[in-house]
């Protein structure tokens, strides 16, 4: 072996005869482990080396050396129920729409507007019927508080809400108790894409890109808030001016 590995004899017999570390206190430990079927940690074990043998053994060196021999309780760690899990399934909707965007109902989303790294966040509501924009919000931070002004901006606009179809995806917001109250208060009928799916809100998906391309380019756009100008009076013309594809 020592020819093989090119080792000399000596360095061989010296890892053959050598004392293995806390050898004789791994073996009362792992008597101890092994008494107790594998279930005891590294405190009980230091436990029991006092009422057994009347050692006094600190319980972060038996956890040392129970690390380094690889002595490990058998038993499962307790797994927690992730209620935050639990109650956004509770509160998710179906997705009345299934990709049928030639009906009566709204869609809404929200996207980010980014210029010289800084960033605001536009919320819509688009009417799938006509394809204009309801109602719109900017805000610097992506909040309920954000979705709630642009509901409330659409609900100002509608005489009769009741019974609308309103599709969203998953996010946050749209899953916050005074969202779907307020969609309730008013008889709107919440709809959401699945998770991870945006091909589920097409509609409002394709908006917002042709939004961010139409508005970034053929401007000598300076700052944020000269950005910002431009989403205005683009989201202006949409309503007013901008030729529609038909729908299909």
């Amino acid at each position: 072996m020592c020819e093989v590995l090119e080792l000399p004899r000596s360095t061989y017999n010296k890892y053959v005869n050598r004392r293995l570390p806390d050898k004789n206190d791994y073996l009362l430990i792992k008597a101890v482990f092994e008494e107790s079927k594998r279930r005891y940690g590294h405190r009980r074990i230091a436990m029991r080396l006092k009422e057994k043998y009347g050692l006094v053994m600190n319980h972060k060196k038996v956890l040392r050396i129970m690390r380094h021999y690889g002595l490990s309780p058998d038993y499962h760690k307790r797994l927690k129920v992730n209620y935050g899990v639990r109650y956004m399934k509770s509160v998710v909707r179906p997705n009345l729409l299934e990709r049928n965007f030639n009906q009566k109902a709204w869609v809404t989303d929200i996207t980010y507007l980014t210029f010289n790294q800084k960033r605001a966040y536009l919320s819509t509501i688009i009417d799938l019927e006509s394809r204009d924009i309801i109602a719109y919000k900017i805000s610097p931070q992506n909040n309920l508080k954000l979705v709630i002004d642009t509901l409330q901006d659409a609900l100002n606009k509608t005489v009769d809400p009741s019974g609308i179809i309103l599709h969203s995806d998953q996010g946050s917001q749209y899953l916050a108790q005074q969202y779907r109250m307020m969609c309730a208060a008013h008889g709107i009928v919440v709809s959401m894409s699945r998770r991870a799916t945006p091909l589920d809100n097409a509609v409002i998906e394709s908006f917002h890109a042709s939004l961010k391309r139409e508005t970034l380019y053929h401007h000598h756009i300076k700052n944020i808030t000269e950005y910002l100008t431009i989403i205005h009076d683009w989201l202006d013309w949409y309503n007013t001016t901008r030729l529609r594809l038909k729908k299909r």
